[in-house]
């Protein structure tokens, strides 16, 4: 991960669930069974240079396991 979550994840929600979540296998073998989530929220995040920035972020979690996977998908501010 090139950068750190500064604050909370806000409007999360669920985009694909199940056998929506096209990497599923990936996922089991990497990180383990779960119900494999594809989420999306909007966070504010440092990036490797420092800047902070407002952006979309789209990640994979499960139950017992947590986020994996996290990436920028977007940015939402004017920099």
């Amino acid at each position: 991960m090139t950068f750190d979550i500064v604050g909370v994840i806000e409007q999360a929600e669920t985009i694909a669930s199940g056998t929506g979540v096209k990497v599923r296998a990936r996922l089991q073998r990497i990180y383990g069974r779960g119900r494999w989530r594809k989420r999306k929220g909007v966070a504010t995040v440092r990036l490797r240079n420092g800047k902070l920035r407002r952006v979309e972020l789209h990640w994979y979690e499960a139950h017992g396991i947590g986020r994996r996977d996290l990436k920028i998908k977007a940015y939402l501010d004017e920099s």
